[in-house]
């Protein structure tokens, strides 16, 4: 059994408790991946109406996009946005600058990679709370964790804590209506492998997902998020059934 698999119960166990008693709105922010999948089918699993916002920002990956779509369509989202923000016109990110090489992944780096796109999260719950406060939702769901991925400093509690108050500071909703938008990171303290335990628990189609920064027709197996997804699944004990779908 896995060492944390004890942590994943006690979540799934309580997300049934606080499971609501009438639907709400909650905006999750959807890039077709593995993390921000099983974030989407956890908020429909707590009651909320679902609406998922998907980023094309000129990304290399953008085969994702088509991921996010099969998501939103199976597990029947009330809305799918797809934005577009073109961040490589500044580039500062092999994902976004065609003149950058995206380097084969380690996951023992402690140095933040090249992959890492300058301010994203910011920039993306920014416009997700944009869309929240439009739609009346008090809810926006982001499947970032500080335990286990990439480095990124937009992947912190302490950031996610910074945006939310900002976000309160900076709508009618927040500041002057006292409707507060939460900004729900389920996955902050979990392992990958304990997130995919919990969807398994949740339904979560895997097939449908993908995580490997060089795009193309199949997953490359070298880059950091291919070998952190690869190294969840063995220590989940789960098969990764997108390897067979692709």
């Amino acid at each position: 059994m896995h060492p944390h698999f004890g942590i994943t119960r006690q979540f799934a166990k309580s997300c049934r408790k606080t499971k609501l008693t009438v639907n709400s709105k909650a905006v999750v922010l959807l890039s077709g991946g593995l993390d921000s999948t099983t974030a989407l089918y956890l908020a429909k699993s707590e009651g909320h109406e679902v609406h998922a916002i998907s980023f094309d920002y000129d990304q290399r990956h953008s085969r994702e996009l088509e991921s996010a779509r099969r998501v939103a369509e199976k597990v029947g989202v009330a809305s799918h946005q797809v934005v577009s923000l073109n961040l490589a016109q500044w580039g500062g990110s092999s994902l976004t600058d065609k003149n950058m090489t995206i380097e084969d992944g380690d996951v023992n780096r402690t140095d933040i990679p090249l992959t890492y796109v300058p301010a994203r999260n910011m920039v993306f719950l920014s416009v997700a709370a944009s869309m929240a406060e439009a739609l009346g939702a008090q809810h926006i769901y982001i499947g970032v964790s500080q335990v286990d991925y990439s480095g990124y400093v937009d992947c912190r509690k302490v950031f996610i804590d910074a945006m939310e108050e900002a976000i309160n500071q900076g709508t009618v909703m927040g500041a002057e209506q006292n409707k507060r938008i939460k900004i729900h990171a389920p996955f902050m303290f979990m392992t990958k492998a304990e997130e995919i335990q919990l969807g398994v628990k949740l339904g979560v189609d895997f097939s449908l997902t993908w995580s490997c920064y060089r795009g193309g027709l199949r997953p490359c197996g070298t880059c950091d998020s291919c070998l952190l997804r690869a190294k969840a699944f063995a220590e989940a004990g789960v098969e990764d059934t997108s390897l067979n779908a692709q």
